[in-house]
């Protein structure tokens, strides 16, 4: 796949370089500038008359290629990372954390198993208890001040 990517990757940069000089080639409004320094009348003398048409639709063209191969070098990255795998083909290797042994206990049976779903019924009978704040006394009113008298 990254083959094909790679080839389309180079035939992009080439549309992209026709596409940049088909543009240069083409007359100004006031006939002068990049056009005519690019040979504008060479081309007009390779194309005859017609030399705006045929650099319009070449323009058109160009355009259309340089879009239809970046999207399509879009999906074909998009699939390429989708498709991703670790160097040489395995999966990498994590470090398992060493774990306590633990005790099996064996599954509950017949009056263990009727004893755990009792508790269990109790518990979700049972409201849970409201958590309450500590109650502190209420500050003591302050004493009023003394009025002074003339």
């Amino acid at each position: 796949m990254s083959i094909i990517l790679g080839i389309l990757t180079v035939i992009l940069i080439l549309v992209a370089l026709f596409l940049i000089l088909v543009v240069l080639m083409q007359p100004a409004k006031s006939d002068g500038g990049m056009g005519a320094a690019m040979g504008g009348g060479m081309a007009e003398s390779a194309f005859g008359g017609e030399t705006s048409n045929v650099l319009t639709r070449a323009t058109i063209k160009a355009a259309i290629a340089f879009f239809v191969l970046s999207f399509l070098l879009f999906l074909g990255n998009v699939y390429q990372r989708q498709r991703a795998t670790a160097p040489g083909g395995t999966l990498p290797n994590i470090p398992v954390p060493a774990t306590a042994p633990s005790s099996t206990m064996p599954p509950p049976t017949g009056n263990q198993a009727e004893v755990l779903k009792q508790l269990q019924q109790q518990m979700v009978k049972q409201p849970a208890p409201a958590a309450t704040a500590p109650t502190t006394p209420a500050p003591a009113p302050a004493p009023a001040a003394p009025t002074k008298t003339p």
